[in-house]
């Protein structure tokens, strides 16, 4: 946890995202700022599909990618889209706690079963799918992930702005992550 930045008021947010869209969806989340009105998106937001989280932002401010674990490597397509058609020049990053695609060889047997039972797939390409895309999906630590997945798209759209951001199931505040 001492890994995070809360932002409990205006003065938390760090300079380079102040009056920025980054500054603007911390203040919308976490500060109850009054939302403004927007006719084309100010910013992209990469976050986890994971049903428990969810940004208080006004309509029309952001494209958002929903990806397991955050990782956007399978979606960079749609991160240059919004990039090149969209032109944002802005990106938040966004982690969480407990995320589902940490330690995914724990949940090897669970979706195996869940497939074939929900899904209506046989065991043999439950497990081919488990064993062909969990190594890609993995996730060791969400912080870490983050701060990874951040790097590394700074390298392909160095123009771009972009913060790490953590989201806290328990108090569904969003805080920056701090950069070393």
């Amino acid at each position: 946890m001492n890994r995070l930045i809360p932002i409990k008021s205006v003065n938390d947010i760090p300079d380079e995202y102040r009056d920025t869209p980054i500054g603007l969806l911390l203040e919308y989340h976490n500060l109850d700022r009054p939302f403004g009105t927007y006719q084309n998106a100010e910013m992209l937001v990469g976050m986890c599909m994971d049903n428990r989280k969810h940004l208080h932002m006004p309509d029309n401010f952001s494209f958002i990618i929903r990806t397991g674990g955050a990782n956007l490597r399978y979606s960079e397509f749609n991160v240059s889209f919004a990039v090149a058609i969209g032109h944002v020049g802005h990106m938040a990053l966004i982690g969480h706690n407990h995320c589902g695609m940490v330690n995914l060889a724990s949940k090897k047997k669970e979706f195996i079963s869940g497939l074939m039972q929900t899904g209506g797939w046989n065991n043999e390409l439950a497990e081919d799918q488990f064993m062909n895309f969990a190594p890609m999906f993995e996730i060791i630590n969400e912080i870490d992930f983050t701060l990874s997945e951040v790097k590394r798209l700074r390298l392909r759209y160095p123009k771009v702005k972009i913060a790490p951001m953590h989201y806290l199931v328990e108090d569904n505040q969003l805080y920056l992550i701090k950069e070393n």
